[in-house]
């Protein structure tokens, strides 16, 4: 049977999650059933939510506390038929978690599609292995760096920065989120400077990087702009997703013309994820959700940073880009804010080779300036695939050296 099946975090005042899970079910199908002439049931057997699991958890009472009363807390699993939606991503929330998102204290935790419906939404156009195989890097994390500070400035600046941070060792270099078109550096612009700066890089280095241009404007123009950007030669469309919304990133994704990788940014997230008690869960709005529509990189806070996920949280989502038993393809996730050439063994153990190492910070703020901080990474980076600690490798490397002094580590002399 074609089928999403939602997991709900409840908390009940009333203290009768069966209730609470079947006011859920059919309020969000066909709006009761004990009342319905048989012949009725019959008709609406196959719209009908059907209640699937009830687990009980434990009572909290910070929760209790924050609530302002006693409440039950537990999972609940609800079926939810194919055929009361259209199979979008927008019809799909609207059912399972529309009007119930208002309630307060429910939160969508997961949700599973059957494979005929996962199979109307297209995972990524490269993933893992496609944007690999356009750096030629298959055997470590990559390395991405951000611009820092550019608003307000010109392109000579962008062009510096740029410079700087592909001369470092970086392979993907992004816009800041907050850097739309203006008339100091304009998108088109922006996008023919990076295309001459990183093929001079490129011969000087022997590495290829890559530049995410920030896709942005009015929602209705946002595909001809990102053709348009693919015809300049752009590498990468950075996507403020969350602002606009997951299907206008399916779209991107499904037009043929936009043959380029597209990095979501997390922006805007933490309003719908934050809350332990409402809202939806990192793992699935992050991870599940993204990878779905279509996302080949997913940038989202660290649990190392000031603005940190929970570990837990994080790891789930990383999860949910790369786990094998769903039919698409893999995607990098991108733990990102806080990180720096230090964390690079956590980074690894955490999230593997298979992972993206985003710093922003941790390059520019290098005591030797951005192309150094670039090398300090690299170098911390082949530390730990040759198994050597940062502290033996910093013995002959400075750049790593200086890093640590700053950051953590010591170098043993």
């Amino acid at each position: 049977m074609s089928n999403v099946i939602a997991t709900y975090l409840v908390h009940d005042p009333k203290g009768n999650l069966a209730k609470k899970a079947e006011g859920i079910a059919l309020g969000l199908t066909i709006g009761s059933w004990t009342d319905l002439p048989e012949l009725e049931k019959e008709q609406l057997k196959k719209h009908k939510g059907t209640v699937i699991e009830i687990k009980e958890l434990p009572e909290l009472e910070s929760v209790n506390q924050y609530l302002g009363g006693k409440r039950s807390r537990g999972l609940i699993k609800i079926s939810y038929p194919a055929a009361n939606f259209s199979p979008d991503l927008p019809a799909i929330l609207t059912t399972v978690f529309g009007k119930l998102s208002l309630d307060g204290e429910v939160k969508l935790i997961d949700l599973d599609f059957s494979p005929d419906l996962a199979g109307n939404f297209p995972g990524p156009k490269y993933g893992v292995e496609g944007v690999r195989r356009l750096l030629s890097v298959y055997d470590r994390p990559l390395l991405m760096s951000i611009f820092k500070s550019v608003i307000g400035r010109d392109l000579l600046y962008f062009e510096k920065q740029l410079r700087e941070q592909a001369l470092g060792g970086i392979d993907l270099i992004k816009d800041d989120e907050i850097l739309f078109d203006n008339p100091l550096t304009p998108f088109v612009e922006r996008i023919r400077l990076a295309k001459k700066i990183l093929q001079e890089t490129e011969q000087e280095t022997g590495e290829k990087t890559l530049y995410a241009v920030n896709l942005s404007g009015r929602t209705f123009e946002l595909k001809e702009k990102a053709k348009r950007a693919v015809e300049l030669g752009a590498d990468v469309l950075l996507f403020n997703v969350f602002t606009y919304g997951l299907d206008i990133l399916q779209e991107l994704t499904e037009d043929a013309e936009i043959a380029i990788p597209i990095l979501a940014h997390a922006a805007f997230s933490g309003a719908v994820t934050s809350s332990k008690l409402y809202g939806v869960s990192a793992s699935l709005f992050l991870g599940k959700f993204l990878r779905a529509v279509g996302t080949d990189l997913a940038i989202f806070p660290s649990p190392y940073g000031s603005v940190a996920l929970e570990k837990e949280s994080a790891l789930g989502i990383a999860f949910e880009l790369s786990r094998q038993d769903v039919g698409w393809k893999p995607a990098f996730p991108v733990p990102s804010a806080g990180i720096h050439p230090a964390l690079v063994p956590q980074l690894v153990g955490d999230f593997g080779v298979d992972s993206v190492i985003n710093a922003g910070g941790g390059v520019h703020g290098h005591p030797q300036g951005a192309t150094a901080g670039g090398k300090a990474f690299r170098q911390a980076i082949h530390a730990v695939q040759t198994e050597h600690t940062l502290e033996e490798a910093a013995q002959e490397q400075k750049e790593l050296a200086d890093a640590l002094a700053l950051w953590g580590g010591t170098v043993k002399v």
